[in-house]
Parts: structure tokens; C-alpha cells; sequence
């Protein structure tokens, strides 16, 4: 959680979004919902942004203060690497939150979403000593691709940053220990579905570890040979998940589009 303020804006949008721009404002708002949907939200805590096409420098972010099942493509805000609204809104945003956004976004050019949430299983296994293990085909997709990053207090400093984004370095996947889970993504689809894959990972952890008897985990050589085949050369995931998850929002409400 960090407290939020409302910066100055800057030079407004004449035209009106471009067809890229507002594809990305229906994906992302749809990645609010989903997350809503799922129960992965914290009141109105936490965020996913989203670069902006052929705007560098540019960002959407959720409106600070609306729940995640109420941002829709139209409200989602414009900011800067600073956090300064970029047009005319009516709603403020959480620069201060934003921080660690902008901090991946810069040391990342790949990372068109940056996803961060406070879910209980992610920042259960966070607070763990041996963090996530090699317990499931969902964790071995994070085998050697998992950063990880030591709680320093709310606020986030430039310097912090600079750690935050050395330990993730090019991994897709980040916990924050004692805070919670990262993931990163060339589409909005891509982080979402890695953010799934790894919660779906910590919760089959957790419930492993509650049966109370020692767990079985496979051989490093299995773990590095299945790690490589679900990374699939480098695909792009959520290319086959992301139109399904969306007609499952069509069939619950489409007001995200608006």
C-alpha cells in the first residue's frame, strides 16, 4: 500500500487514441477485471501498467481509488515516467505506487505490463525462507527465471529501484518478500498469464506444505529440462489464453470495454 497524490498534468492529448492504443485500454482494463474476478486485488491497492504504443516515455495506469471491477479502457489514466497525468482526468492516480512500475518499465524496454499484486499465496511463499520450490509443473516454469527482492518499507527510492530491478534482471518473474508477487510481460496477456501460472504455484505450495509430510521434488535435471520446454523457445504466452478469458468477461459484463 502507499499513499497517493494528484501531480500537476502536462501537455494534453489533442487526438483521440489511436486503434493501439485503444486495443491496449481494453486488454488492460480486462486485466483488472480479471484480477477483480479471480479475488487476486487488495481494496484498491496495487496496479498493472501497460507502455504505451509509439509513445515512449507513456504509461496507463488504474484510476487510484476505483476497485478493479470498475476500470473500464475510458478511465484508465495517461502518465509519464514521473507520474504526472498526461492530459485531463477526472481521477487522480497513485504516483508513489507507480514508482516500481517505472522502475521496471525504464531497466526493461521488453516489458510492455508490469503486474504487481498483493495476493496471499504470493506473499506467503515470499515470507518463506526457500521461496517458491520446485514442487509443480506450474513452479518449474519459474526454475532459474524467478527474481527475487528483500522488503525495504513502503516508500521506494530511486535506489531501491536500482536493486529492484538488478535481482529481477531478465527473469519474467519477480516476489517481493514480505509484499507480494511481480511479473512482466510483452503483452498484457503475457503477464497476466505468468502472474496466474505463478500464484497457481505458490497455492499448490502452501497446500503441499499443510499436509505436514515431506515433499517429493523432482531431480534438478528434470526441473531444467521442463523449465526449458514450457519457456517453448520463447513464445509469447497468452496468445491462446487471452481471447478466452476475455469471452468470459463478455459473458459476465462488457462495461471494461467501454
Amino acid at each position: 500500500m502507499s499513499f497517493a497524490h494528484r501531480p500537476a498534468s502536462i501537455a494534453a492529448d489533442a487526438a483521440p487514441p489511436s486503434a493501439e492504443e485503444q486495443q491496449l485500454r481494453v486488454d488492460l482494463a480486462a486485466a483488472y477485471r480479471l484480477i477483480a474476478l479471480y479475488g487476486w486485488d487488495d481494496l484498491i491497492y496495487t496496479h498493472v501498467s501497460a507502455a504505451v504504443p509509439g509513445e515512449p516515455g507513456r504509461f496507463l495506469i488504474n484510476p487510484f481509488g476505483l476497485a478493479f471491477d470498475e476500470v473500464c479502457a475510458s478511465n484508465l489514466v495517461k502518465i509519464d515516467t514521473e507520474g504526472r497525468i498526461v492530459g485531463n482526468s477526472v481521477h487522480p492516480v497513485n504516483a508513489t505506487g507507480f514508482a516500481l512500475h517505472a522502475a521496471v518499465h525504464l531497466a526493461r524496454p521488453d516489458a510492455v505490463c508490469v503486474m504487481h499484486l498483493h495476493n496471499t499465496a504470493g506473499i506467503a511463499v515470499s515470507i518463506q525462507r526457500d521461496g517458491l520450490l520446485p514442487a509443480s509443473q506450474h513452479a518449474l516454469r519459474f526454475y532459474g527465471q524467478l527474481g527475487w527482492h528483500d522488503y525495504e518499507g513502503l516508500s521506494f527510492s530511486p535506489a531501491e529501484g536500482t536493486r529492484l530491478t538488478a535481482s529481477l534482471g531478465a527473469h519474467p518473474a519477480m516476489l517481493l518478500r514480505n509484499h507480494g508477487t511481480l511479473t512482466t510481460g510483452r503483452t498484457i496477456a503475457e503477464a497476466f498469464v505468468l502472474m496466474a501460472t505463478l500464484i497457481k504455484a505458490c497455492e499448490i505450495q502452501l497446500q503441499a506444505q499443510a499436509g505436514g509430510v515431506p515433499l517429493v521434488l523432482p531431480t534438478p535435471e528434470v526441473c531444467a529440462h521442463t523449465a526449458e520446454q514450457l519457456r517453448d523457445g520463447g513464445a509469447i504466452e497468452g496468445v491462446l489464453e487471452w481471447p478466452a478469458l476475455l469471452r468470459k468477461l463478455d459473458r459476465i459484463d462488457t462495461s471494461y470495454r467501454d
